[in-house]
Formats: structure tokens, sequence, C-alpha cells
């Protein structure tokens, strides 16, 4: 099957839902209305009447005089464009926003008419109301493919020859080829919106509330519509009660009877109708209707008499139109809006309502008669993911929001003021460019989540692509959500298992599947034309027949509900229903579930027809061959996309066969290994068979090659639905590059993904031209020799992260114990483990109020003084420009930019300053403490405000020393204990010599059965010049590894006799030697190690500063004291926590207790009560307890000394 995998990655990246929703947000110039103009047209401002969208949003303007009203409509989107300081515009493009700290972003645009008095007046079109920033390589960007190429749209999918013109293309503008876009571009930096998981709007779910002493069973539905929701409960009192609560209305609870009475249900027919559940529910609802009508507290048995009561809760002591106004609000508005929230001759959607909350009803009731188990939250089919374009879909809308009521406030000001209304004049562009840019800068969204917005992880090219699949659970990181965390069977296919972060957030931080998607909006209206075709009606009885529901919304009802199922997925199946539509049949309860809405996350799966694939070996050759594509197998009804609650009614086959490890007995060439890779299923799609025909090609003991046909039994039967696609596909991008994952304990897989994230590769293939703040970059990165197939479709290959090592697992002089390794000192001289690392240093030619300027330039070179001046030598590398020399070496300290400020303060020059020559301060950028480097490229650029703009990245060596992390991707870290000289190490009969030496312990423990796996494959992979396919459940067996080390000439079980090469004695016990992919880890000794004496020290407390960065002290803890307390050294705790930390002397006053001060002309200590006669004594304490004092005296509050031997 990975020629449809191959297929689906070709039409698709792996951030392609990333895309596709920020795609359908945007206005997309065709005919469809798009996301944006649906909320510019919904916009109601001063007034809340019905109006007709045609014409647009409405703002109205409080005057007196006259009824005026603006209509906004028509959103669009202008291409990516830089606006130069002196008003000049050029396409932008994503390099030149990184390099220049500029926005990728597009102006918008919008058309205004003023109506008065009813009137249109002149319309302005194409008002620029602000910026919208773009995403990279989304519909709009100028990379796409549409717009690469100017007057000429490419089809990189299609064409050969579009697909190289586009790849020249991406390069000719310094990007990336195989960068996948996805994330935005804001002030020059990477930010990714991170998907949300969120709970279903619109369904019921049914809980249990222990919050009392005796349980109450309740019903939550989050109702929305248009981006506000509205919640209710109904809550069964132990009483027998029904209760139902608005939370946006107030925290009176309404009985149930009561507000279906309300909705107008006059008639208790109609209420046990639209109840309508099994017998024993009787009771409860006769008991809620007497309790409504005979209590004095209600009172009530019809709809004027529960109008009346609702006007008394809810608008008491108001005037009756207002108190009318209000129910009317509560019953259409706060009440189930996504029901709709009219009533009146033509539509009666409140009747809709009172069976909605019918249907509410039976299934709380039910759940208190049958003690039945709540409904489940963390079921797939229960969330959402709200992806990048939903993000920013809520954030235009409440900027778009806070423009229009800004432009109304402007417009009556103008008005008032007898001035004429332009919109032009009077509409502030930055309200809502300013909103949008500081969510996506600061990750602070609105709703009031943060963390929205990420900086891209650019360690290496998987965490970036990691990082832009990732989906984040909205709950509280410090509780222990232990339901939350766990790992739900619904997640399968969907959600990686094994890729999350270990510690606090394990659990709610999960990654996307490889071959998932997110479904789209789909118009209901659609759908429910389709069903009315299919004969479904709008009945009297509700319970007459199966209910249909689409997206929890009842719709009707079908007499035949199993043949509407049938009906429904054929027609999907042959493409006239959209793929990602689900339908589900729930028949103990007669419902039939559809679902149109956006945020489910799909997963492909093969269709079986009567227990047969209607994939042919025909498909897949013309697949491979690139005539048909993943689509067309969709449309052909061979694939098709499920989502959770669907796969509810699946019966889904995890595989088409077992494929043996050796051919069996009675076939030809009988106990041969046999590999995934070289069978072909011959009888694929072949109706009523039972057994899987495979033709395998095996390796004989000559070393030639012959074919064999085995049969083996196939593992769906009629009964199954579905056959997975390829079971590796449950894994994420990460998990998926770890071979023979299946034979690992789980929590290594996961400790394996976060490794990956960690190591040093080839990050992007333009990293000489991007000005990353931080960037690694391996030197000799290979393509690893044990590999998994969907290296291919993730870039793996293109991009990798490590190196193929030559590791021997023994014990050398204890240098390797725990998890410490041993390397060949040789084997790093010769390049191994190094890397470059380049850090990018920004200065800025800065404007100052007044016309003040920064200078960029050799300090001391202009001709006004400049103070803090270094000596000449500090400045000899600098160019006259104040420029460094490209390729001059530097250390921590050195001066990398020379640059000159105005004073800070006017004090500073002095007074009478007016008649000397200005004073400039020497304000040059120097490189970090602690670091060395050359430069390796100085940009000279402009930012927006005409500022000039250095960037300068400076480039160095990073060597494997004591202390480096490596790891292999089994979750197998460790540092360097000690490197060997290649003469110590020890070698092989065939003189070969490892590269690392790891411990034993390492492996039986943690049970990374993988990790000797892949050295085995590793091995024969070097021997025989091959991959190895280490594919989860579909790798090479180790059966056919075993027979390839004995064809080269060594043992099966890998272990070899080895040589000690201090002594030149052979090890008595044989050594197990292999090849595996190790990674060099970013965390490196060069970048924490950290010493010092007397250093630096806060300027308020004069304690030393903290972190490395600042060149802080180390942190002496309590457990640090409590170690001295124990070795009898007391004295040293005082040494460095008081003398050496920041000791001060102070001098107390004895009979007063207040601190004396010393007066430099009478030679004597002054007590501030007694006067300079009286007994002062020098006591000794911290800074900080000195700061303390004077800080409660500041507070009127005077502390006084006791000393302990004066009392």
């Amino acid at each position: 099957m990975k020629e449809i995998i191959r297929a689906y990655f070709k039409e698709r990246s792996l951030v392609n839902h990333q895309l596709a929703s920020y795609n359908d947000c945007i206005p997309s110039g065709d005919s469809t209305q798009s996301r944006m103009e649906k909320i510019v047209r919904d916009i109601r401002v001063g007034t809340d009447e019905e109006i007709d969208p045609a014409h647009g949003g409405i703002i109205k303007l409080d005057v007196i005089d006259q009824d005026v009203v603006i209509r906004i409509k028509n959103i669009q989107l202008g291409d990516p464009t830089i606006r130069e300081a002196n008003g000049s515009e050029h396409p932008s493009t994503p390099m030149e926003c990184r390099l220049r700290k500029l926005t990728y972003m597009t102006p918008v645009t919008l058309d205004f008419t003023i109506w008065r008095n009813g009137v249109p007046g002149a319309p302005e079109k194409g008002v620029p109301i602000g910026n919208m920033p773009i995403m990279v390589r989304s519909a709009r960007c100028n990379l796409h493919p549409q717009h690469i190429e100017q007057g000429r749209v490419l089809h990189p999918n299609n064409s050969d020859e579009d697909r190289k013109l586009l790849r020249s293309s991406l390069i000719q503008q310094g990007e990336d080829p195989l960068d996948p876009g996805g994330y935005f571009i804001i002030n020059g930096t990477e930010r990714v919106l991170i998907s949300m998981e969120d709970l279903a709007p619109n369904r019921v779910t049914v809980e249990i509330n222990k919050r009392y002493t005796k349980q109450t069973e309740v019903a939550k539905i989050f109702s929305q519509k248009d981006g506000t929701r509205k919640p209710l409960t109904v809550e069964k009192r132990r009483d027998g009660m029904l209760m139902v609560k608005i939370s946006t209305a107030g925290t009176t609870a309404i009985p149930v009877v009561l507000l279906m009475r309300a909705l107008g249900i006059e008639n208790d027919q109609e209420l046990f109708q639209a109840i309508a559940g099994p017998t024993e529910t009787f009771k409860y609802i006769v008991a809620n209707i007497n309790e409504v009508k005979d209590n004095e507290e209600y009172d009530v048995d019809n709809m004027v008499e529960a109008h009346q009561w609702l006007e008394k809760k809810f608008a008491a002591g108001q005037q009756k139109e207002y108190r009318e106004a209000r129910v009317k609000q509560l019953l259409d508005r706060e009440l189930l809006p996504h029901l709709g929230d009219r009533y009146d001759e033509e539509v009666d959607d409140r009747k809709k309502k009172a069976i909605f909350l019918g249907r509410i009803v039976r299934q709380v009731l039910e759940m208190a008669i049958t003690q039945g188990k709540p409904n489940d939250k963390d079921h797939y089919a229960n969330k959402r993911v709200r992806l990048a374009g939903d993000l920013i879909e809520d954030l235009f809308r409440v900027s778009m929001g806070g423009l229009a009521r800004d432009l109304k406030y402007q417009l009556e000001r103008h008005h008032n003021r007898k001035r004429d209304l332009k919109i032009t004049s009077c509409l502030r562009p930055d309200v809502m460019t300013s909103k949008i840019m500081h969510a996506l800068a600061t990750g602070n969204w609105v709703g009031g989540r943060s963390g929205v917005s990420q900086l891209l992880d650019r360690t290496t090219y998987l965490s970036a692509l990691s990082h832009l699949r990732r989906v984040t659970s909205p709950l509280v990181r410090s509780q222990p959500h232990f339901e939350a965390r766990d790992l739900h069977p619904t997640q399968w296919g969907r959600l990686c298992p094994n890729e999350t972060p270990e510690g606090q957030n394990c659990g709610l931080v999960k990654n996307a599947a490889q071959m998932i998607d997110v479904s789209e909006a789909v118009s209901e209206y659609e759908i429910k034309g389709r069903l009315d075709e299919m004969d479904v009606f709008q009945p009297e009885d509700w319970t007459d027949g199966d209910r249909v529901h689409v997206n929890g919304d009842i719709y009707g009802v079908h007499k035949r509900g199993k043949n509407l199922v049938t009906q429904f997925k054929n027609a999907r199946r042959r493409g006239s229903i959209r793929p990602e539509v689900s339908i589900r049949y729930d028949a103990p309860n007669r419902d039939i579930f559809i679902n149109t809405d956006k945020g489910r996350i799909l997963r492909p799966l093969l269709i079986l027809y009567d227990g047969a694939p209607r994939l042919t070996p025909k498909h897949l050759e013309s697949v491979a061959k690139g005539e048909i594509s993943f689509n067309d197998l969709v449309h052909e009804g061979v694939v098709e996309w499920v989502d959770a609650e669907e796969e509810e009614d699946l019966f889904i086959a995890a595989r088409p066969y077992r494929l043996p490890a050796v051919i069996p007995e009675g076939a030809d060439h009988a106990g041969r290994p046999i590999s995934h890779e070289n069978v072909e299923w011959v009888n694929l799609g072949e109706p009523g068979s039972e057994i899987a025909r495979l033709k395998c090609t095996i390796r004989l003991p000559n070393s030639e090659w012959a074919d064999s046909i085995i049969e083996v039994p196939l593992e769906y039967s009629k009964e199954h639905t579905h056959v997975e696609i390829d079971p590796q596909l449950v894994l994420g991008v990460c998990a998926s590059l770890i071979p023979y994952p299946e034979h690992n304990s789980t929590p290594r897989v996961t400790g394996g993904t976060a490794m990956v994230k960690q190591s040093l590769g080839l990050p992007s293939s333009n990293y000489r031209l991007r000005p990353d703040t931080r960037l690694h970059v391996l030197h000799y990165p290979h393509r690893s020799i044990v590999g998994t197939q969907a290296m291919e479709h993730t870039n793996f290959l293109e991009r990798p992260g490590g190196q193929n090592f030559v590791v021997a697992i023994m014990s050398l002089h204890g240098y390797n114990m725990q998890d410490a390794v041993i390397m060949n000192r040789s084997s790093v001289q010769r390049g191994m483990g190094r890397s470059a690392f380049y850090r990018t240093y920004n200065a800025e030619r800065r404007r100052f109020p007044g016309g003040q300027v920064e200078e960029i330039e050799i300090p001391g070179t202009g001709l006004e003084e400049v103070k803090g001046l270094k000596p000449a030598d500090a400045y000899s590398h600098l160019e006259n420009d104040g420029l460094p020399i490209p390729e001059t070496e530097l250390t921590g300290g050195d001066v990398l930019v020379g640059k000159t400020s105005p004073p800070r303060f006017l004090e500073e020059t002095g007074a009478g300053s007016f008649l000397q020559a200005q004073e400039r301060r020497e304000s040059s950028m120097l490189v970090r403490h602690g670091e060395k480097g050359w430069i390796d490229n100085a940009y000279v650029t402009e930012s927006l405000d005409s500022g000039r703009l250095i960037r300068v990245m400076v480039r160095s060596h990073k060597v494997p020393e004591v202390g480096d992390k490596f790891s292999s991707r089994h979750g197998q870290k460790g540092v360097i204990g000690r490197l060997i000289d290649e003469k110590d190490m020890p070698f092989t009969r065939d003189g070969i010599i490892p590269d690392l030496i790891i411990n034993p312990h390492a492996i039986p423990s943690r049970m990374t059965v993988a990790h000797v796996l892949e050295m085995i494959g590793g091995k024969v992979g070097a021997m025989e010049g091959r991959y190895i396919d280490g594919t989860a459940f579909g790798n090479e067996k180790e059966q056919s590894l075993r027979d390839a080390l004995v064809r080269s000439g060594f043992g099966h079980t890998g272990r070899e006799k080895m040589i000690n090469g201090e002594t030149g004695q052979e090890y008595p016990a044989e050594i197990f030697v292999g090849c595996i992919f190790y990674q060099k880890l970013h965390h490196m000794v060069s970048g924490k190690i950290h010493a010092r004496s007397r250093g630096r020290v806060q300027i308020l407390t004069r304690q030393p500063t903290e972190g490395r960065a600042r060149q802080g002290g180390l942190r002496f803890g309590e457990m640090e004291r409590d170690c001295l307390i124990a070795h009898g050294a007391s004295m040293v705790i005082k040494d460095r926590l008081l003398d050496e930390s920041d000791g001060i002397d102070l001098f107390v006053c004895a009979q007063s207790g207040h601190v004396a001060w010393f007066d430099p002309k009478r030679r004597t200590y002054v007590s501030p009560i007694h006067g300079d006669g009286a007994e002062v004594y020098k006591v000794q304490t911290s800074y900080a307890f000195k700061l303390l004092l004077d800080e409660m005296k500041s507070l009127g509050v005077a502390m006084r000394l006791e000393l302990e031997d004066r009392r």
C-alpha cells in the first residue's frame, strides 16, 4: 500500500490541514463567501434589528437629526506588500521580512456605503482598513504556485516541468524548496499557531454531578452560532424536579416543563411526545407537570402564565415592554441559539427548541433510571480541533468589531461637528492591525488563552514539522486530569500514541498522526436537500421512525434508518456528497447523526465490499505511475475518510494479512526469510477470497534471487467493513522515524520522539541566508542505513539529523558507567559529531525624539566627545563604517558593531552644557560573554522606520567534548565520559575500531530491543550496500538480518571477538558490535559551562546577579548549606553567603536600637536619637537586611535592633 501513501503525500504537504484551514478563512477571489466576509456581513453596531445581509454589515449612528446607517461588505485581501517609510510600495517576500524584521502581511480593503434616511449615498470602494498577516505558502502568499511566476499558474502536482520550475523559483527567492510553510512571519520571527482541542459545540453530554452528598444527573450542551457560545444545563434534582440553567442569562433555575410551556407546548400530550422516553420516565414527567401546575411558587399551566413567570424572574420591576423583550431575547437568543432565533408566522424555531429540550430530558432520565454510564468527554467524537484558520477567524471577529465601534464613534464626532461624513477620514486602520499583530506576537489570544502563537522550533527540520502538527488541550497543566491525559482508543490513527512531552504536559500536548485531514465546514443546506431526496420528512409525532440529526440539530425522521445510512454512504462514495461528511446510526436509540462541521480529525481507510477491497493491482500500478491521484481513489469509492463518530459503526481490520518470517513448509524454498518490500499481493481485490496469494522474491544462500508463491489467510471477513491502509500510519512524524518501534517499551519510543526534535542536522537548506537567533548545523549529516518508509514523505532523507556510528556494547575502565559513552577521539578529528552554531546579533540606528540618533561608526572617530571609550585596539578589526571584517575571530566581550548613542538624560551633560559640544555615549554591541567564533555574515539593511539595521552572524564550531550529549533513536541518551585515542580503543579481528562504546547495562532494563536490531541492520546494510527497512509493523525480519550476517562472514548473533587496544590481548567475552544512527543533541557543555568567583552584583540588593548570560553567581541552596553543616564546615557558609556575597557593616546605637551614621567632620558616629555621645556598636549583616530596614522606614515603621549581649 506504499503507492497510496506516496500518492497522498505527492499532492498534500504534512501541514496541509493548517494551510487549507487558513485558505478557507480568507477571501479567495472566487464567488464563494469566505468566513471573513461572513463576519463582516454579520456586524451589528448600534442596532439589533433583523436586516438583509446582502447589503452587508450595519453600523447605526446615534445622531439626533437624521437616520444615518453605514453598510459594509466585500472584504478583499491584496498581495503581500511592504510599505516603506517614504510611502513607496513593493511586493514582499518571506525572506525579506525575516531579514528586515518585518511582518509578512497584506492590506485589507472593504466597501462602505452611507445611507441617510433610507437613501444610499455613493459607495466608497476599496477603503483600506488595516493589514492581515499572511501564512507562508498559503493561497495568498507570493510563494504559492499561483503567484510565484508572474502571469503563469503552476501545477506542480500534475506536471514535472512545473515542479522543477517551482523549485528553481523558490531557490531564487532564497527559500528552502522543502520548507512546508504553515507559519506566519511577525516582526521577522516565524510564529506558528498551535491547534487547540475543544469540546464539540451543539452536542449533548450527560454526566453525574458529584458536588452534593447525593449525586445528580446533569446534561450539558454548548450551543454555538457565529462564534458565540451559550451553555445550557439540565439537571434532575434529588426530588425528581428537572431544572434548566442558562448560564448567560443568570443563575435562576427554570423548571423544564415551564420552559417548554413558554416555548409553545400547550398540552401534556405534546410534552410526552417531545420527551418520548421509555415508560419508566412517565412518572417523572407527570410529577414535574403537577409540580409546576400546583406549586404556589410556579402556578403555571399555559404559555401566557409561563411568560409571566419568566418576566417576573428575569426582569422584575421593569416596564412591560422591557419585560416582554427580555423574555423574547431569552427564548430566541440565549436558549439554544444554534437551532435558530426566529419566531413569526413563517418560521417557528421555538417548537424545535422544545423538542430538542425534550431529547435532552430523555437522556437525563434514561441515565437516571438505567444507572447508565455518563458520556465520555475524551471520546474524539466529542472533540473538535481548531486550526490556524479558526483561530485567525476568532481574532478577526473581535478586531473587526473593535474597528466598527471605533468607526461609529469617529463618525458621530464628525457629524456632531457638522463635518462631511467621509469613511476614509474617520477610519483608523491601526485599530484592527495592532490588535491582530499583538495577539500573534505575544500569543495572548482573544478569550483569555495564552500560548496560542509560539516561536517555530527550528532546531532541526523535523522539530519544525512536528511543531506545525501539534495539538494542545485547553486543560490546566497543574491539575492531575488523569482521564484527559490517557491515550483514548478513538485517537488511533488520528493522534500519535507516543509523541507527547514527558512531565507536566504529558498527554495534554499531542501530535497529529501521519495521514490525517481535518474537516472543513460543509453547508448544512446542501446535506438537508439531499436528505429530503432520500425521504426524510418532518412529522407531527417525532417518535414515528428514526430521528435524523444534522450537526446536533433534529432535522426530520426516516422510516427505515438502516436503508438511509446505506444510501447516504453510497452517495458519498460516488462523490455526490462531500467526502468529509460523516454519518452514524445509533440503532438502540433510533437516532442517525450526520456531521458536516469543521474540526473533526479524519483518517483514510480502505473500504471492503462483502469482505473484499475494491482496490486492485491495476489501481496500485496507475497510482505508482501518477495516472490517478489519491483523490481519484476517494471518488471511486476505494478509500474513504472516517471520523471518530462514524468509526463507532465500523469493523476495521488492522492489516490485510500477517506475513510469516520465513517461507512456510510446502512452498518452494521453504525456510528462507521473507522481506515486506519484496512481496507482491497477486489476488488483491478478488471478491469472495479468503486467502491472500503472495509472490515473494527471496534471496538464496548463494546470494541469487528466486520467486516463491505462498498463501496466507486474510485477516478480514465478510463482517469487516474496512481495512487499514498501513498500520504504521498510527504514528506521528517523529515516531515514524524510529526503526522497529514495536520491539521497544513504549516510554522509550516516547523518549525517542522527544530526542529527535533536539537533534542537530540540516534545519533548512537556506541557513546561510536566514538570520535565525540560534541555529545549529551538523557538518556531515548522514542518511540512516536502517530507515523507515516515512522518511520519504517527511523529507528526513533530504534533511537528515544524525550520523551512522560504529558502536560496541562493552564497559571500558568505568568511563561509560550509567549512561556515559566513550568516543573515539580520532573519529572526532575526522569530523564525526561536529557542528556549527550560528548566532545572529542585531544593531539598529535608532532615532529618538528631538532629532537625536544613534550612530553606527567606530566610536571616537566623529567630531563629538564620546564617554566610556575603549582602547583603540578594541576597534582595530572594524572597518570605517563600524562593521567588522568577515572571518575575523572574536571572543566574549569583543566589539562586534561600533555604536555611539546620544546622552541618556540631559543631566548627563552637566550644568552649562549649552556652551560645550554634545557628549555621546559608547554603546557598541559586544559578543556574548562566554562565546567565541568567527564573523560569518553581516547584513546591512533598513528597518521600516528607515533606521539602518545591521544583522551580524557569528559562527562558532562545536567539536564533541566530554559532557556533550548523544542519543540513539530509541531514547538511549548519554553524555561523553571520555575521548580515547584510536590506538587505545578496542578493535575487532577485522581491524574495525568503534566510534562509540556504550554500557551493556543500558539495554536489558530498558528493553530497547530495537536498538540491538538496528545495530544488526546497520551492519548488514553497511556490508551489502543497501538500506534496511525498519518501518513499524512491516520491516525486514530478524531472521533475514541473521542470514545476511552469515552471508557476510559474521556470526548470526552480531557478536565478535575484540582485542584490547592497550594490551593487545583478546577479550575473553565476545562483544556485540554494529552500526547505528546516532544523533548529536543541542545540549552541549560549551553552551552550559559556568563558573565565577566575584563579579557583577545587582544594584538594588548588592547580591550577585543570576544566570549564566549575566555572569551570575552560582546558587548555593539549602541542600548545599546542609552538606557544609554536616561536614562541620559551617564557617564556610558565613564566608560564602555573607562575606563573599552582600555583607555590610551596620552601626547600631545600643540605647535606642536605631542605625547610627558616621559624621566625617566630627569623626564620630551619631545616633538619630542620642546624638554623638551614644554607645554605637558595629554589627555585620547582609545588605538585603539593611534594605529591609530602609524599606520599612519608608513606610513609617521604625525597626529597633536589640543587641543580644546588651539585653
